[in-house]
């Protein structure tokens, strides 16, 4: 067997495996139980767009899509990123937490203020 048909078979073989988990992995975006399993399933789709990309780039030769793949896994972490910041703000649920605290500046200031007893019988607001 020569080396050519080696690759060629591989490569073939390759755009299988990354075909069978592209179509499970969107089947974990579309029914993911949490908003971030569905985040963590984007991510992967962005990592089987990498291998896809990797798998053109050795069977055509080209190298300049190894420059595009690694701009994808730039853009795709950021994303990432992005969605985690929108996740600790908003919960796993995907409902808005009244009053949320990011930093680490205002939450020593949120800890030490006392609960305000109000018209409802001191549990504060709802």
């Amino acid at each position: 067997m020569m080396p050519e048909q080696i690759v060629s078979i591989a490569t073939i073989l390759a755009s299988v495996v990354l075909s069978a988990a592209f179509l499970l992995t969107v089947y974990r975006v579309v029914v993911g139980p949490t908003l971030p399993d569905r985040i963590v399933a984007l991510d992967m789709l962005v990592g089987i767009a990498i291998g896809f990309i990797a798998v053109i780039a050795i069977r055509t030769g080209f190298t300049l899509y190894v420059d595009i793949a690694i701009a994808l896994g730039l853009v795709g972490f950021l994303a990432t990123v992005a969605f985690a910041r929108f996740v600790l703000s908003r919960g796993a649920d995907g409902r808005r937490r009244s009053k949320a605290v990011l930093d680490g500046e205002r939450a020593a200031e949120a800890s030490e203020k006392p609960m305000e007893t109000g018209v409802n019988g001191g549990k504060g607001r709802r």
